[in-house]
C-alpha cells in the first residue's frame, strides 16, 4: 500500500515562477495525515476493499503570511458579535440622564438603508449602514424630540432612512421643483428621514435632520401644511431648543459639552425669533407667513421661558418645574390659533 512517509516526503515544493513555497496537506475522512516516523502502512495491515480517498490541499506560504496579516472588517458582523451588540447598554449620545427614548412614547424600531439599496460598498466614502442607525438612534434619544413625544404622547412604529437614490416621492418632488428631505406614512406609522447628502459621501447636518424630523412629527396631527400645521411645528421647534437651553442652564455636560452644542444650537439666542424667521422661509413655498401665527408661538415661548427660569430659582437642579394649572397646553393654544 501507499506509505505516509513517502507521501510527506513531497509535502513542500518550490515553485520556481512566483518563488513561493508550496504546502500540501492529506486529509482522509475529515483528519489530516500527519507524518510519521518510518514505513508505517497508511491503512494498517488491512487491505480496505474500496479505493480511499485521500483530498490533497495545496496551498502558497506566501498566501497564507498575506491571509494572517489581513484584519477583520469591522462591517461584518457574526452570531457572537450581534449577542454582544445586543446586550450592551444604549450608547450615549447626550447627558448621562437622557440615554434613552421614553418607555412608552417613542420610536418602536430603527430601519436604514443598505448598501444593496443605492448601490455602495462599506469600501466606498458613504457612510455603511451601521453609522446611519447609530444616527437614528442619536435623533431618537434627542432630549428635545423626546420632550416632544412626551409632550403630545406621539408613538411612531418605525424611524426609517429614506432612499437616497431609488425614492418615488422624492423623485417626483424634485420633478416639480422641490426637494423631499422626509415624509410621514398613515399619520406616524412610519417616518423616513433623507439623512445622506446627494454626492452620498457623508450625511447631512444634525440640525437639519432635527427639524426635519419635528415636521414629520407635526404631520402626526395635521397632513396639510395649513396654518394650523405650522402653529404646531413652531410650537414644537421651540420646545425643542428650550429643552436644550434648560440642560444647558443645568450644567448637564457630556466630554465638555452641553447638548445644545452637540445639537448645534447653541448659537441660538433669542428662541422666538430664530423660530419666526426659521417659519418665514419655510411657510413662504406655501404661500404663507409666519406673522399668521405669532401671536400662539410667541405665548408658547412665554410659557417655556418661565419654566427655565422656575426650575432655575428652585435650585438649578435641571428639574424644570411648571404650573400648568391656570396654562392652556400646546395642544390648545395651536388650535386656537
Amino acid at each position: 500500500g501507499t506509505l505516509l512517509a513517502a507521501e510527506h516526503s513531497n509535502s513542500s515544493n518550490n515553485n520556481d515562477e512566483g518563488n513561493d513555497t508550496i504546502l500540501f496537506k492529506l486529509l482522509y475522512k475529515g483528519k489530516q495525515l500527519q507524518q510519521q516516523k518510518g514505513d508505517i502502512p497508511l491503512f494498517g495491515t488491512k487491505i480496505p476493499k474500496k479505493i480511499p480517498k485521500i483530498l490533497v490541499l495545496a496551498t502558497g506560504q506566501n498566501q497564507i503570511l498575506y491571509i494572517q496579516q489581513k484584519k477583520s472588517d469591522p462591517t461584518i458582523r457574526g452570531f457572537s458579535n450581534s449577542n454582544q451588540e445586543s446586550s450592551k447598554k444604549t450608547e450615549q449620545y447626550w447627558s448621562p440622564n437622557n440615554t434613552s427614548q421614553d418607555k412608552t412614547y417613542k420610536f418602536c424600531r430603527f430601519e436604514t438603508c443598505s448598501w444593496q439599496s443605492f448601490g455602495h460598498r462599506p469600501t466606498d466614502e458613504t457612510p455603511h449602514a451601521f453609522a446611519a442607525l447609530r444616527l437614528l438612534g442619536k435623533l431618537a434619544t434627542d432630549p428635545g424630540i423626546v420632550a416632544i413625544m412626551k409632550e403630545r404622547e406621539l408613538v411612531v412604529n418605525t424611524l426609517g432612512e429614506m432612499d437616497p437614490v431609488d425614492d418615488r416621492l422624492m423623485q417626483k418632488k424634485e420633478e416639480e421643483g422641490g426637494c423631499l428631505l422626509g415624509y410621514n406614512t398613515n399619520a406616524g406609522l412610519r417616518i423616513d428621514i433623507k439623512l445622506r447628502t446627494d454626492d452620498l459621501k457623508a450625511f447631512r447636518p444634525y440640525p437639519e435632520l432635527a427639524s426635519t424630523l419635528i415636521h414629520e412629527l407635526s404631520h402626526n396631527w395635521v397632513s396639510d401644511h395649513n396654518l394650523l400645521f405650522w402653529t404646531n411645528f413652531g410650537q414644537m421647534r421651540a420646545e425643542y431648543i428650550h429643552t436644550h437651553v434648560a440642560s444647558a442652564l443645568s450644567l448637564q455636560l457630556v466630554n465638555g459639552k452641553t447638548t445644545a452644542d452637540i445639537a448645534g444650537i447653541a448659537q441660538i439666542k433669542d428662541v422666538y425669533k430664530f423660530c419666526m424667521k426659521e417659519l418665514e422661509v419655510d411657510m413662504s413655498q406655501h404661500r404663507l407667513h409666519p406673522r399668521m401665527i405669532a401671536s400662539a408661538i410667541r405665548e408658547r415661548c412665554r410659557e417655556l421661558d418661565k419654566k427655565v427660569s422656575l426650575g432655575q430659582r428652585l435650585g438649578g437642579s435641571g428639574d424644570i418645574v411648571s404650573n400648568n394649572s391656570n396654562k392652556k397646553n400646546s395642544r390648545e393654544l395651536a388650535f386656537a390659533a
